[in-house]
């Protein structure tokens, strides 16, 4: 288990913890199956190495898109804008109950 990643921008700081192995590519090219079984159903990483260096990474097609989704968030300046002023509210306590919400639109 390790740390995959850590983003930093502005109040946002998010850590993300993801299972991984690091396997040699004739294991991996030996237990393919296996290994996408593994990455799909676990949602684990697998690193796979050539020559004892890293060379791919194995991950489940919604793990990818996961990702992809949450770079393009963290890489548009308006939705960080409203994620650091909705931050900067919960602070000063500007907050709405569950309760709240619930009788705002489900009375609608």
């Amino acid at each position: 288990m390790n740390y995959w990643g850590q983003v930093a921008t502005g109040l946002l700081l998010t850590r993300i913890l993801v299972m991984s192995e690091i396997l040699p590519l004739a294991e991996v090219k030996a237990k393919f199956s296996e290994m996408v079984d593994r990455v799909e159903q676990q949602h684990e990483r697998i690193t796979v190495t050539r020559n004892g260096r890293p060379a791919a990474v194995l991950m489940s097609a919604e793990e990818l898109d996961t990702l992809e989704d949450t770079l393009e968030l963290l890489s548009d300046p308006t939705s960080m804008a409203e994620i650091q002023e909705a931050r900067l509210e919960v602070r000063a306590g500007r907050t709405v109950s569950a309760d709240e919400l619930r009788a705002k639109y489900l009375s609608e």
